[in-house]
């Protein structure tokens, strides 16, 4: 009885919140708004969203940056997998995701407008060469740095989610069936893989439209500013400080998930006409091509991995003029200064990453165990609706909530705030280890007169505990990531890595910019890590053991 009742608890704490940020937000939109004194229905908060000047170049850069990323995003991920799938060089991209993966979006963003910004380190390496007008993408005004920067980000996770599909589409019988017919392996690819990766890849390729849609920190760093995306819009109306002009964010939010489910619509339409109604293409000879697969993966592992040690420069230099490849005084001076205020910033962030992380952890092993042992349980499309659903039109449902509740209780709701984000991640990445366990060993197991909870202790834990420690380091890894939970809920007084160099991006000291950005990557690369190194350590000592007891 104990089992179902922790079950409802997951549910109450981490599925049945989507309920009140959807009806919270609906109900701001039309200016119902009890706790700050509205309490008649109306339309004037749509009306004053379209009477925004520029909203309409704001909603097209929206549209179109989402929608070029995620596009481009999955033909480069499908132009790696052919080229390097089952090849010796695929061991070591897929040894380079985890660590590709641990850094996150804002801290990348901050190294990247280091390398591309006109002054920044391509420019400098540039320079020798002569008058280059290098071109500006940081903060342009279509949004190329912004699109540049998804693309470059989300191809590793897209490799990482294609794994478990590549696995599951037989890919060497396909091959030998499609070579004796006399097809090359690029042709083979195209017309016989790619149909079937496109239908499988559609879940992490939803929750990539949903992200690109509603990123804000990102685009307060590298985005377009006159006017902002549309999801920075809504943020600026979010935290005017006329609390009567709320209604006004509300019908953004709406409307910003709306332009979500158009972009998946559409990417379901692209799906549907490339897989089942335009299929000529793939019976129209042996038509195919052959692209640089290696190439482009070690252009963005390269772009990625380059942005760290520029973090570390700008954060020991006094004094860089351009063009110097290299600062010309280095100094201490930023670590001691900022340390003091930095170290409690790294403290919060990572008591609430591991704390949240620790719990999303535990109710994602309820979910799995009961799954198994009851026919009723929650649909995963269910718990994934927090990837899919842009985050503003999700939080501010639930900032309104909160205010029939404690409004004054701001650790409490940004430690909950990254359960929930944090849960279905952890959920996910547990899924595919859970799937293929055997449960065969258990029911031996329970053959030999143990308890299930003996058995779960002592044959399934230490089979899939590299699996659960590399999902709680995707759950700290989320929760070190969110900017709007935590400032939404957090009303600004709780201030993370993130929540600070954002903060910082808009025109400080790029020194101090770059002593919070190198910090906010280097603790998820450390977690990851960590959980690694420990699965690995425990998985060669139960070999050992085996191998002594036999």
């Amino acid at each position: 009885m104990i089992f179902p009742l922790f079950y409802i608890f997951l549910v109450i704490v981490c599925i049945l919140p989507i309920l009140p940020g959807i009806v919270g937000v609906l109900s701001a939109s039309f200016s119902y708004m009890p706790p700050i004194g509205l309490h008649n229905l109306s339309l004037e908060g749509y009306v004053s969203v379209f009477e925004w000047s520029g909203v309409w170049h704001s909603l097209f850069l929206t549209l179109s940056s989402a929608f070029i990323s995620t596009l481009i995003t999955a033909l480069l991920t499908f132009i790696i997998l052919q080229s390097t799938w089952k090849l010796p060089v695929w061991k070591k991209i897929e040894f380079l995701l985890s660590p590709l993966l641990a850094m996150p979006h804002v801290a990348f963003a901050i190294g990247f407008a280091f390398l591309f910004s006109p002054t920044g380190m391509l420019a400098r390496l540039l320079n020798p060469i002569g008058n280059v007008n290098f071109p500006i993408i940081i903060n342009d005004s279509i949004n190329i740095g912004l699109i540049l920067m998804l693309i470059i980000k989300e191809v590793p996770f897209l490799l990482l989610m294609s794994i478990p599909i590549m696995q599951q589409l037989n890919i060497d019988k396909t091959t030998k069936v499609a070579a004796s017919l006399g097809y090359q392996r690029h042709q083979i690819w195209w017309k016989c893989v790619f149909p079937q990766w496109l239908k499988k890849a559609r879940f992490p390729l939803l929750a990539i439209i949903a992200y690109s849609v509603s990123v804000v920190d990102v685009s307060l760093i590298i985005g377009s500013t006159n006017p902002p995306t549309f999801a920075v819009l809504v943020w600026q109306w979010f935290t005017d400080p006329d609390i009567q002009l709320q209604p006004r964010a509300g019908a953004g939010a709406i409307i910003l998930l709306f332009l979500c489910l158009l972009l998946i619509g559409l990417h379901r339409l692209l799906e549907w006409a490339i897989t089942t109604h335009c299929r000529h293409w793939q019976i129209s000879g042996r038509m195919g091509f052959r692209l640089p697969g290696l190439s482009f993966f070690v252009t963005i592992a390269g772009i990625i991995i380059l942005s760290l040690p520029i973090m570390v420069l700008w954060s020991f230099a006094q004094r860089w003029r351009f063009p110097d490849l290299l600062p010309s005084v280095f100094t201490l001076r930023f670590w001691d200064n900022e340390w003091t205020s930095l170290l409690p910033v790294i403290m919060d962030s990572v008591i609430i990453a591991t704390v949240s992380a620790t719990i999303a952890l535990a109710f994602s092993l309820l979910g799995h165990e009961f799954k198994i042992k009851h026919r009723w349980h929650i649909p995963p499309l269910l718990i994934a609706v927090p990837m899919l659903v842009p985050q503003l039109s999700l939080l501010f449902g639930l900032q309104v909530s909160a205010l029939y509740f404690s409004s004054e209780s701001y650790w409490f709701w940004v430690l909950w705030a990254h359960v929930f984000f944090s849960f279905p991640y952890i959920f996910l990445a547990l899924d595919g280890p859970w799937r293929s366990f055997d449960q065969r060993l258990i029911q031996t197991g329970l053959s030999l007169g143990k308890s299930p909870w003996h058995c779960w202790i002592k044959i399934k834990l230490p089979l899939l505990l590299p699996a659960i420690l590399y999902a709680w380091a995707i759950g700290i890894s989320v929760s070190l990531a969110q900017y709007l939970p935590t400032q939404m809920l957090g009303a600004g007084r709780v201030i993370t890595l993130t929540t600070e160099a954002v903060a910082l991006s808009s025109g400080f000291d790029r020194r101090i910019t770059a002593l919070y950005g190198l910090w906010q990557a280097l603790l998820p690369f450390i977690f990851f890590s960590l959980a690694i190194f420990i699965g690995r350590f425990y998985s060669h000592r139960s070999h050992l053991n085996l191998k002594q007891g036999m």
